[in-house]
């Protein structure tokens, strides 16, 4: 199990890099994926199983990972918030999002490196406590 959740955080961690590197060479693909965040039920519900399959991952994970404690409190930040918006009108997360994307857009590169430093902490996380 540990080594499955051990993938999964990692293979989320390379998805954030390549994020990153979307948002840098096509800007408006990466503007147009997040503009796709609870566009509809079924995509709301996605991005909610997705969060709880890398948060319960943080979770198991994370007694092998370097600052156990950290990304055992992340992890369950990321399962609490997608339980919690899973049970809440999706039409209220799109909502949401219709007021946060005039803001985020703008600024997307600057997400974007805070995408890449989450990214890096989650495989040093992974990565430093196996050496």
């Amino acid at each position: 199990m540990n080594v499955v959740a051990e993938i999964i955080v990692v293979a989320f961690a390379l998805f954030l890099l390549g994020l990153t590197a979307v948002t840098f060479a096509k800007r408006a693909f990466a503007e147009r994926f997040f503009s796709a965040f609870a566009s509809s039920a079924r995509a709301h519900y996605t991005e909610q199983a997705v969060r709880l399959l890398v948060g319960a991952s943080l979770v198991v994970a994370s007694p092998a990972m370097w600052q156990s404690r950290l990304f055992w409190l992340v992890g369950w930040a990321i399962v609490l918030s997608s339980l919690v918006l899973m049970l809440a009108p999706w039409r209220w997360h799109h909502r949401l999002g219709k007021k946060v994307l005039p803001i985020l857009i703008p600024r997307l590169k600057l997400f974007a490196l805070g995408l890449f430093a989450f990214a890096a902490l989650l495989l040093y996380g992974v990565t430093a406590a196996a050496n």
